[in-house]
């Protein structure tokens, strides 16, 4: 009773899922995903032990094919289950049982695979494939999963509402101050509109968790430096340095105030 595209990056560099459904907590049960080894959806009679051992497999060098076949072979509800997977090379499969709920199925492409379970109809699918293939293959695979995903809720989705929806992408030293391999792992559990929050939260995610390019870095010299230590002490910080701190912005200014990220300059002179 969902939809969703699990995909590598077009540079080889990340791996991810989006996922939609009218279901509590989607990001809960189907997506998983490891940097420099890929990617899998379980859903509809979702097998939430797939995701484990399907990284297990790809891990030790199995294709895609390879692990959803070992997956497949050691499951008796396999009739019932629905996977998308995709391996570090971006090699892709899916798989619909044939006791999943109409409308039910998939497609696979270079570097993805989407498939989805109760949908509308087989448009959700085409609509979704259309959508990641016709995106910019430099852009970051969030924005490519998020814009499948949108599309194929546009074109329906799940044919029983909208509840939840998720999107996860890793890639190696992503996380927060390069700690671990999350670059994206966001989660709406219940609402109205899922993708469309969805959306909004990458947005935020990109500001205070994605780290700024030298093209949004502004050089802080002494008029600067002056500029934004009296901002902050007009506003009761000790110093700019505790306002970053204070407002999440420790991804988008440099430690020793080298340089401040244009977006952030931006709220503190109120343009933004």
């Amino acid at each position: 009773m969902t939809f969703s595209i699990v995909a590598r990056s077009a540079d080889g560099e990340s791996w991810g899922v989006a996922v939609a459904s009218k279901f509590l907590a989607v990001g809960a049960v189907v997506p998983a995903a490891v940097a420099e080894v890929g990617a899998i959806a379980t859903q509809a009679d979702a097998n939430v032990a797939y995701k484990g051992i399907a990284l297990s497999h790809l891990d030790e060098g199995a294709t895609a094919q390879v692990a959803l076949d070992r997956l497949l072979e050691e499951d008796e509800g396999r009739d019932d289950r629905q996977v998308g997977i995709v391996d570090v090379d971006g090699g892709a499969a899916t798989h619909t049982g044939d006791a999943c709920l109409d409308w039910a199925g998939g497609a696979t492409g270079e570097g993805y695979a989407v498939q989805g379970n109760v949908l509308t109809g087989p448009e959700v699918v085409e609509a979704m494939q259309r959508a990641f293939e016709s995106s910019d293959p430099a852009a970051p695979l969030a924005r490519r999963l998020l814009a499948a995903l949108a599309a194929g809720d546009e074109a329906g989705g799940d044919k029983r509402g909208r509840q939840s929806a998720a999107l996860l992408v890793v890639s190696e030293g992503a996380g927060y101050a390069g700690g671990d391999d999350i670059a994206v792992d966001l989660r709406i559990d219940d609402h109205a509109a899922p993708v469309t929050e969805l959306a909004r939260l990458l947005d935020l995610n990109d500001l205070y968790l994605t780290a700024s390019t030298e093209d949004e870095k502004v050089p802080v010299d002494d008029e600067l430096d002056r500029e934004l230590q009296t901002w902050a002490a007009e506003r009761g910080h000790r110093d700019f340095a505790a306002w970053v701190g204070t407002e999440n912005y420790e991804m988008r200014v440099a430690p020793d105030l080298a340089w401040i990220d244009r977006r952030v300059l931006a709220i503190v002179r109120g343009e933004a």
